[in-house]
Parts: C-alpha cells; sequence; structure tokens
C-alpha cells in the first residue's frame, strides 16, 4: 500500500510539473511593457502653445541643461560657429525678434541663435530649450530676410511645442515595449524566434521615425503663426520649401525618412496658411 501509494503521488508530481504554463520569459515581458506604459501616460502636461495635452517625462529646466550641454557639441560637429559677424548679428537679430512679437515669448525658454561655420550641409536644428541652430550652408541659400524668419521660426516651433521632450518619452515608451517584446519572443533554442525579435526592433524604429515627421509638420504651422506675429509674410517658408527641394540630389522614400518630402510639406504649409489665414495672408507683410 505505502510503495503505491508513493508512486501515485511521483505520478501527480510529474504530470503537474510538465503541465504546460506561461513561461517566465513572456511574464517578464509582460511587467516591462506595463511599467513603460503607466510611466509614459503617467506624465503628461498641458502645452498652451501647441493647445494639446502632451506625454513629457523632464522639466522644463531640465530640457534647457540639455540643451545647454549639447550646443558646443553640436557647434563642433559643423565646424564652430560662423567666422562672418555680420551674418551672425543677423541670424540673432531675425532670431530674436520672432520670439519677442510671437507667443513664443510665452515660454519659459532661454532662446539663442548660431550660425554655424559649416558651408556644404544644409541643414537647420534645434535642441531643448531653445538653442537654434542654421548652417551657412542653408543660410546662402536663403534670398530674404522673411526666408530666414520662416527657417528660424520653424525651429523656434520646434521648441515651443517641446517636440525634443515629447520624443525623449516616446523613446523611452518604444524601447520599453521593444525590449519587452523581444524578451517574451526570444527563445535561444529556437533560432526562428529571431525574426520576431528583429521585427520588434523595426517597428519601433518606424513608429519614432513617424513622430519625427508629424512634428516636422506641427513645427510648419506653428512656424507660419510665428512668421506672422514678428510681421513676416508666411509664403517665405514656401520658398525655403522650394530651395530645399531643388537642393536635394537624392533622398530615401519618405516613410523610412524622418523629414517629409519637402513638395508634401510645401503643400501642407499651404493648407497650414489658408486654415490660419481664411480670408487672405494679411498686407504689408515683409517678404
Amino acid at each position: 500500500m505505502g510503495l503505491l501509494t508513493i508512486g501515485r503521488d511521483t505520478d501527480v508530481e510529474t504530470a503537474y510539473s510538465r503541465r504546460p504554463g506561461i513561461p517566465p520569459r513572456v511574464i517578464i515581458g509582460l511587467v516591462i511593457a506595463a511599467i513603460s506604459i503607466f510611466s509614459y501616460f503617467a506624465s503628461s502636461s498641458y502645452n498652451p502653445i501647441t493647445e494639446q495635452k502632451q506625454h513629457i517625462s523632464i522639466s522644463k529646466e531640465q530640457e534647457i541643461a540639455l540643451g545647454l550641454q549639447a550646443a558646443p557639441s553640436m557647434e563642433r560637429q559643423y565646424g564652430g560657429e560662423s567666422r562672418d559677424p555680420r551674418k551672425q548679428s543677423l541670424v540673432k537679430e531675425v532670431g530674436a525678434e520672432v520670439v519677442s512679437k510671437s507667443d513664443a515669448s510665452k515660454t519659459d525658454y532661454r532662446y539663442d541663435f548660431h550660425l554655424l561655420a559649416d558651408p556644404r550641409t544644409i541643414n537647420a536644428f534645434a535642441l531643448p530649450g531653445g538653442q537654434v541652430f542654421i548652417t551657412e550652408g542653408l543660410f546662402k541659400h536663403l534670398k530674404t530676410r522673411g526666408q530666414l524668419a520662416s527657417v528660424l521660426s520653424h525651429e523656434i516651433g520646434h521648441v515651443a511645442a517641446r517636440h525634443s521632450a515629447q520624443h525623449l518619452a516616446k523613446q523611452r515608451l518604444t524601447d520599453g515595449l521593444t525590449g519587452a517584446t523581444v524578451i517574451a519572443t526570444y527563445d535561444p533554442d529556437n533560432p526562428n524566434s529571431r525574426a520576431s525579435a528583429q521585427i520588434a526592433m523595426m517597428v519601433g524604429q518606424l513608429v519614432n521615425l513617424k513622430f519625427n515627421r508629424s512634428d516636422e509638420l506641427e513645427a510648419d504651422k506653428l512656424g507660419v503663426r510665428f512668421a506672422v506675429d514678428a510681421g513676416y509674410d508666411p509664403r517665405s517658408m514656401v520658398k525655403v520649401m522650394e530651395i530645399l527641394r531643388d537642393q536635394a540630389r537624392s533622398r530615401q522614400p519618405e516613410f523610412f525618412s524622418t523629414h517629409p518630402d519637402p513638395e508634401n510639406r510645401i503643400e501642407k504649409i499651404n493648407a497650414a496658411i489658408k486654415e490660419e489665414y481664411p480670408q487672405g495672408v494679411p498686407q504689408g507683410l515683409q517678404q
């Protein structure tokens, strides 16, 4: 009797231990995903410039500090500050004018404008907190003060809309969800699981690229508003897009690019101008 009882218990324990269950890696992945989602949605604030609620995990003071810390490195990457004091002064003057006369002045950021010495790279960008840059490679193609104001207005729009901070939060969410997916789906005993892990990483990258394209279009729309507030004709921004289009030698397909195609941006900018000024662009604005 005793031997039969022991044998029966052993059989029960063996059968129980072999029942299929949730693998530990899946549980870990679910926990990581849950923490990532909760952290993202728990950090939110209202932006009066865009009139939208944003999920942001850093303060404005931290944004300013990040921008100031990164600025010297970015300057070195593009050959340092321009050696032409007249051009440098013009960039700072127009940038300050746009800020002071637009809603950008209602933000807490320390805007500063820099002309970079790189004569070949056609680019303009903004760091979190208000550090705005334009290369001589782009500056030399601009024909009017209004075109310069349009470029700077667009970059000011990125800062005021807190796109960098928003992107950091989205990146953390995407990294968390992608990492959770990789952990949950990767099986070292199954080589085929590597494909699903790679797909998860690629999807995460494409999600963030779309966020970047959306940010560019929103900055275009804010740039239209800021430029007019400062007394500049927003149609100058269309001219800038035409310059970028004409200077482009080759591009990746738009879906895999962080910036929308200039031709598509022209269409969106014209739509934003019509939406903002349905009765027509005000007269007397500087080109």
